[in-house]
């Protein structure tokens, strides 16, 4: 499931082209000011001719692709590269024009990147990188100089070109990292995240199916009603038929069977309603014990506290799947057994799951509960520890719950613990 999320997510990091075009117009306009100011204003020779056709050819290309796609078309990787190189492109040459890495604007060539890195895949941001870095050194190179008071010639000396290159070519490396690793992450949570409600969703699904058995026997009730009281006629009629009497002594006692299989389902629904609203404590954790004792691991529950005095709350979907999860993943990694801790004071109730594994590894210890981290001392487990415990982790916590993870001596342990006021009901009115 993580590996189809991360498929997934590496598909969706597409750029818009909308996107794309506003932050083009953008350029357009910073650098028709920056040259307007340059060569009108401050009145520095300037190659006004050259300039402008630079950036006339941006606002061409922009205002063609304005005109011959809509707002929502989504550029493919391909697509994007050649755009985003157009654009480093120009930049380079504008640039190059204007004095080279003389010139204040020049860390503007990093733009680009950051864009690819944050929307494109990660090889064609790495060549587009490249080709800033090409891009950067050849402004190193310029002959051309910088913009400057008439009779003045403003030299760079080598030493101080060098480090502007090596500060631009700097700046563009760790910002595009970044921004391609925020945006992974962001991704990821946000593929994650959706996991969690779907999985929510189904939960909350399963819980209503008693509520849709009423609902059925209900509805079934009248009509099989009608064919009861047709049944009756039929075999006060025709019971001593030898031909019939058979047959319409089948059709009434089937008829009859039917009645009461939808008695016992509309008994059941009421009485499964009211355990689905309102669950002790005791009875919650053997819910999320009862799936997971047939694995050849002994699950041990060890209560801290009276059952008298238990907390009573609402059935929570999110609650069960929680534990339920922490649970088959403290199954999967015993050796023997699994250990579960109820314990409940009149200010908290603390739940926690031990097993008698090889416990975390060190390394994964402090990015527990992060989505897609799949790895524990078991290198012949084919899951664990990715998108299920972070869905667990998710659901617990909007629950109100406090979780730590540690290693016990030996094995791991998941500490689950919450106000006494969210589990009980007689406390949260």
């Amino acid at each position: 499931m993580a590996a189809m999320a991360l498929d997934n997510l590496n598909g969706n990091r597409s750029l818009r082209l909308q996107t794309l075009v506003r932050l083009r117009w953008l350029a357009v306009g910073g650098q028709s000011v920056a040259v307007i100011v340059t060569a009108l204003w401050l009145q520095f020779p300037l190659p006004l001719v050259s300039c402008s056709a630079l950036i006339a050819s941006l606002a061409l290309l922009n205002a063609f692709l304005t005109v011959r796609y809509p707002p929502t078309h989504r550029l493919t990787a391909p697509a994007a590269f050649v755009l985003l190189g157009l654009d480093l492109a120009q930049l380079t040459a504008l640039l190059f024009i204007t004095g080279g890495l003389a010139n204040p604007f020049a860390p503007l060539l990093c733009v680009p990147v950051i864009i690819s890195s944050a929307s494109q895949p990660k090889p064609h941001s790495i060549v587009l990188a490249g080709f800033a870095v090409m891009g950067i050194t050849a402004l190193a190179f310029s002959p051309f100089p910088l913009p400057w008071y008439p009779g003045t010639v403003l030299l760079m000396p080598s030493v101080l070109t060098v480090g502007i290159w090596f500060a631009i070519v700097s700046m563009t490396a760790f910002a595009a990292f970044y921004t391609y690793r925020v945006s992974l992450e962001a991704s990821e949570l946000s593929e994650a995240l959706t996991a969690t409600e779907l999985v929510l969703q189904r939960e909350k699904h399963l819980s209503q199916l008693d509520g849709l058995a009423a609902a059925a026997a209900h509805e079934l009730g009248t009509p099989l009603a009608t064919i009861s009281v047709v049944a009756k006629e039929m075999e006060r009629e025709l019971g001593d038929d030898p031909r019939f009497g058979e047959d319409v002594h089948l059709l009434r006692s089937q008829s009859e069977r039917c009645r009461d299989i939808l008695k016992r389902l509309t008994t059941l629904s009421s009485e499964s309603e009211e355990h689905m609203r309102l669950l002790p404590l005791s009875s919650l954790i053997e819910e999320v014990m009862a799936p997971h004792r047939e694995f050849g691991i002994e699950i041990k529950l060890v209560e801290k506290g009276d059952r008298a005095g238990e907390p009573v709350g609402t059935r929570n979907a999110g609650i069960l799947y929680g534990l339920g999860n922490l649970l088959e993943n403290a199954v999967d990694y015993a050796r023997k057994a699994v250990t579960v801790t109820v314990e409940h004071t009149a200010e908290r109730v603390r739940v926690t799951i031990e097993d008698d594994g090889d416990g975390f590894a060190p390394d994964i210890l402090a990015r527990i509960g992060e989505p897609y981290v799949t790895r524990r001392q078991k290198e012949d487990s084919a899951g664990g520890l990715g998108l299920g415990l972070f869905i667990a982790k998710t659901l617990l916590e909007r629950s109100g719950a406090r979780l730590r993870f540690e290693n016990g001596n030996p094995g791991a342990r998941v500490s689950v613990e919450w106000p006494r006021a969210l589990m009980d009901t007689k406390l949260a009115k």
